[in-house]
């Protein structure tokens, strides 16, 4: 007998809050991440342009591994797909202790691509499947919402980072790092032990389409769907842009900022970041996602030309604001992207996560036009957010 939809609610309630707890944890991979550059500048004596090289290796293995997941979950399904993600997260993390012992710069570089191999399998996993666990119309808000979790770790992360990375010398801030990814390394273990003796019900995607056509059509006839690589794309470009030199453009803008409290400036954009999501998500209920898509955009072009030619205070809090407006951004343009894809929604979703190189790519730009002037730089981040407004304005239509 078929289940009614309040029967699927109850079913799938479980492992929606079960996969939800994954956002947390690769949020607070993702707020370390920023604060390392600056502190790696100085304990390792490496110039803004070289620490952007961890933004390279973080999410060039985005690019690298999203594609391999998502061909192994359609084999194995989305379970398998998550417990690989967290064993390797879990390996980079301990990577860190060799990484510290030797103080080497290429060593921390391999350690964060491994992290981020596991990162984009949970990602590749765990973004598609919130997104079919339930009612097609609501996977935009249901994304956003897991997403806000999301926002909890990256704001917790330079809180830790704050409070642990910039504290004695160099040697002890080195040790300090190790024990941080020590410690995050146990936890995931923990929750990979959890997903292994738990079930997860595998859904079939090509029964939530909106035509029987959607279905059959190749991947790359979805014109929503290409679209969606490519605002993704400029969008985390922008978003790994925006942070990765937060710290250098506040120091270089104010004299009472120093690297510490520049971190915790960093922090409170990461809340702000949080709770733009949780406000985002509520306001889907009355607001369609492209169009808050759009809105947001705009709103973040102009902040953008506010950090590039203001001074002082007004233009960090400007930076700072952006954070709130592109916190919906990420799994707005992942659920439109995916949304009537069928049996090609976890090779779609794969797609999708591999457009994170923009990550990788675009702070490595940025960092070049940042030696003489952070603030120049953020004239990249501000073409990315065009992009973006142009996808929740028509590229998110789909071609019936």
């Amino acid at each position: 007998m078929q289940q009614t939809y309040a029967e699927k609610k109850n079913t799938y309630l479980f492992p929606l809050i079960l996969v939800t707890s994954l956002f947390f944890l690769w949020g607070l991979a993702y707020g370390l991440l920023d604060v390392l550059n600056k502190h790696f500048q100085e304990s390792l004596n490496i110039s803004k342009t070289r620490s952007t090289l961890l933004q390279a290796a973080y999410f060039g293995a985005y690019f690298l591994v999203a594609l391999p997941a998502g061909l192994f979950m359609n084999k194995f399904g989305y379970k398998k797909g998550i417990i690989a993600g967290l064993i390797l997260y879990a390996l980079g993390a301990l990577l860190f202790y060799p990484s510290t012992q030797q103080a080497n710069f290429n060593f921390f570089l391999l350690a964060l691509f491994i992290i981020a191999s596991g990162l984009a399998c949970l990602e590749t996993a765990a973004n598609p499947y919130i997104t079919v666990l339930g009612k097609p119309e609501t996977s935009a808000f249901r994304l956003n919402l897991s997403q806000c979790f999301n926002g909890v770790g990256s704001f917790i992360g330079p809180i830790i980072a704050a409070n642990v990375f910039f504290s004695g010398n160099k040697n002890d801030n080195l040790d300090s790092v190790k024990f941080v990814y020590l410690a995050i390394a146990g936890i995931v273990l923990l929750v990979a032990a959890f997903f292994i003796k738990t079930s997860l019900p595998e859904i079939k995607e090509s029964t939530l389409v909106s035509e029987k056509i959607q279905d059959t059509k190749p991947l790359f006839q979805h014109r929503h769907f290409v679209n969606a690589v490519i605002a993704q794309f400029f969008y985390v470009a922008a978003q790994v842009g925006v942070a990765a030199l937060f710290i250098n453009y506040c120091t270089e803008t104010s004299k009472n900022i120093d690297n510490a409290k520049a971190s915790y400036l960093l922090s409170v954009s990461l809340f702000l970041f949080t709770a733009g999501r949780f406000a985002g998500t509520a306001l889907m209920k009355k607001v369609e996602a492209n169009k808050l898509l759009m809105i947001y955009s705009i709103i973040n072009i102009i902040l953008c030309v506010a950090v590039i030619y203001g001074k002082g205070w007004l233009s960090v809090y400007s930076l700072m604001a952006i954070f709130f407006f592109e916190s919906i951004m990420f799994p707005t343009i992942f659920a439109l992207g995916v949304k009537d894809l069928g049996h090609h929604t976890k090779k779609g979703a794969s797609f999708i996560i591999m457009s994170i190189v923009g990550g990788a790519l675009v702070p490595y730009v940025m960092g070049m036009l940042s030696e003489p002037s952070t603030a120049r730089s953020y004239i990249v981040p501000l073409i990315c957010f065009i992009v973006v407004a142009w996808y929740g304005w028509k590229g998110y239509k789909i071609k019936k």
